[in-house]
């Protein structure tokens, strides 16, 4: 009956310490994603002085999914509508990541129309969607999760043991038969300075069941610690790899604000690029019916006898020409549409289209520069042709907002550039490595030292008449004072010498990045020199053209030129009204570019952006 009941308390004890020393899965979770928001948020103002919030998304969160199963779309595996259609794997821990949350289901409840996506619109979805975007949250949560573990190097850490042995011995005349049981508590902690200290507290029950009933117990402790005197001591040497940890969640947080930047200026040109194309069908489409009139007009007077064969033919040549230069205007916006939605992280065949009065707002600066050129225009004395011939450079009359100065466009990249920050950071980091690196070079000097308090219990101690008790004027001590010598540091000043080749790296990699930003904005103010005086062009040239087409068209008709004259002008017309398109989506994307290239373009966490004002900046 006794070997029952303790074989019984056994169990409940190992019961009892798994259930309060184990933490589901899912709990565990949810505290690791707080403490990386916390530490996350610290770092958004340590490193741009704001917080906002930071979510990394389910994918069944996404509207790829809300497409696939709204518009019946095609899909290979559950997979691809996200994890909570998954099935639980075997050994599944029990944990509700793969449970259903609260989504958006239907393409009704959707904030936007998908018929007339504005910028806004899919600079939003792009942010929630995007599958680069995603990842590089990703390695900002990653970045975070490090640190807490390299924080964990410096925290108090507890641990705690039980145990219970049931011994019998069959092999005497007698059996003999106890339980052992033992609890030990300890606490060990890492300093900032290098000393490490290690506690244990312990206790033992110890019960004897054959041949005697007799019971002990006993009380011990022990405690070492280290200090390191030379090579590895002080908080600049011992804690260098939380400092790392540290600067590395903070490039994390710029590398991410930079990517966002890049991420929405790249969408917000190839949804300019694609609303380009719809300029295209409709300048082919006028073209088409222009051919289309012009034709049967030809076709008519030809049936009279007013027109040669040849003349009829040749536009109806034209006029298919035209037929297939408006089929290939569609299938290029398809074609740039469906790559446009794999950007914004959605099913090419998804049936969403653009807003196609975007391009007009889209492009109100170029406007503004348009209707400033048409007003400065003069009517000039035309010289005799053998004139001295002087040509003009680029004015900077009528320039845009941003075709500011290069003395204070290179100011502000320099102040607001953050992979500029990071690189000048990384020098730092690797100036400390040498740092680390030369004190490896040092003596090793060690002051150790140990205590002993109680002792254990076994079942071979179990019949001493004594119980054991924590008595420190009987306890046993030691110090011990270590002295490596640097004699042997081949490594060490390998390692050395590497951190030197690593900081001289750091510093070209720093001018390299430096010289690439002065590049990039005197290329940019350069094509916004270039695209604003090709937007004045191509808008004189689509004037004249027009022009010419009307001109062509009432002199066909009277018989003064012939069809050709009207084909040729008309195809002009076409190629400038494309030009001129391809003109200001390119000044209008130049100005995006300057902005990131400058650092002044603000993204928010939801993915919409805020524009620099450059008043007061330009020339």
């Amino acid at each position: 009956m006794k070997f029952k009941v303790h074989f019984r308390f056994i169990l409940i004890l190992i019961c009892v310490g798994f259930l309060f020393g184990c933490a589901s899965p899912g709990k565990q979770r949810k505290d690791i994603d707080q403490t990386v928001e916390r530490i996350i948020q610290q770092k958004q103002l340590e490193a741009l002085g704001k917080q906002e919030p930071f979510t990394i998304e389910n994918p069944e969160d996404a509207l790829r999914r809300i497409l696939l199963q709204d518009q019946n779309l095609p899909y290979s595996d559950p997979s691809s509508l996200g994890t909570q259609n998954l099935d639980p794997i075997p050994h599944w821990p029990k944990d509700d990541y793969l449970k259903a949350t609260e989504t958006i289901t239907r393409v009704s409840d959707l904030p936007f129309d998908l018929n007339k996506l504005k910028l806004e619109d899919v600079l939003q979805i792009a942010a929630k969607n995007s599958r680069q975007y995603q990842s590089q949250k990703e390695a900002v949560y990653r970045s975070a999760l490090r640190l807490d573990l390299a924080r964990d190097q410096f925290r108090n850490t507890f641990s705690g043991m039980m145990d219970g042995t049931l011994s019998a011995n069959l092999n005497g005349d007698e059996t003999v038969s106890g339980i052992e049981t033992s609890t030990i508590g300890g606490l060990s902690r890492r300093f900032m300075n290098g000393m490490t200290l290690t506690t244990r507290i312990g206790l033992d029950l110890v019960r004897m069941l054959n041949p005697i009933d007799d019971s002990s117990r006993a009380l011990f402790a022990d405690a070492s610690i280290s200090i390191p005197l030379l090579r590895g001591s002080g908080k600049h040497i011992v804690a260098e790899p939380l400092t790392q940890a540290e600067r590395d969640a903070v490039y994390a947080i710029y590398n991410f604000e930079r990517y966002k930047k890049t991420f929405a200026v790249n969408i917000a040109s190839n949804y300019l690029y694609t609303l380009q194309q719809i300029d295209r069908i409709d300048n082919a489409i006028n073209n088409y019916n222009g051919l289309i009139t012009s034709t049967r007009w030809m076709r008519r007077m030809g049936d009279a006898g007013k027109q040669d064969p040849v003349a009829v033919d040749q536009s109806i040549q034209q006029e298919l020409s035209a037929r297939n230069g408006w089929i290939s205007a569609q299938i290029g916006y398809e074609r740039q549409l469906d790559s446009f939605k794999v950007q914004l992280g959605i099913a090419p065949d998804s049936q969403v289209d653009l807003d196609r009065e975007e391009l007009k707002r889209l492009t109100q600066s170029t406007t503004t520069i348009l209707e400033k050129s048409s007003a400065t225009e003069v009517e000039v004395n035309v010289p005799p042709a053998d004139a001295p011939i002087e040509l003009a450079p680029p004015s900077r009359e009528n320039i845009g907002p941003f075709e500011i100065k290069e003395a204070e466009a290179l100011r502000l990249a320099f102040e607001n550039r953050l992979d500029l920050r990071v690189a000048q950071g990384e020098v730092y980091d690797a100036q400390r490595k040498v740092v680390v690196a030369a004190d490896a070079l040092r003596a090793e000097l060690s002051l150790l030292g140990s205590t002993n308090v109680g002792e254990g219990r076994s079942l071979g101690s179990s019949t001493q008449p004594n119980n054991y008790d924590l008595n420190f004027q009987k306890g046993r001590y030691n110090a011990l004072l270590s002295l490596d010598l640097p004699l042997e540091r081949t490594a060490e000043i390998a390692s050395y010498r590497e951190s030197i080749i690593a900081l001289e790296s750091a510093v070209r990699a720093l001018q390299e990045l430096e010289d690439s930003i002065k590049l990039d904005v005197r290329n940019r103010l350069r094509e916004l020199q270039e695209a604003r005086e090709s937007l004045v062009i191509q808008a004189q040239a689509v004037r004249l053209a027009d022009r010419r087409v009307k001109g062509a068209n009432l002199s066909l008709q009277a018989g003064r030129v012939t069809i050709r004259d009207l084909l040729e002008s008309q195809r002009d017309l076409l190629a400038s009204q494309n030009s001129l398109t391809s003109a200001m989506v390119n000044y209008r994307v130049a100005e995006l570019d300057l902005q990131l290239d400058l650092g002044v373009l603000e993204v928010n966490e939801i993915g919409l952006w805020k524009e620099f004002s450059p008043e007061g900046e330009k020339q």
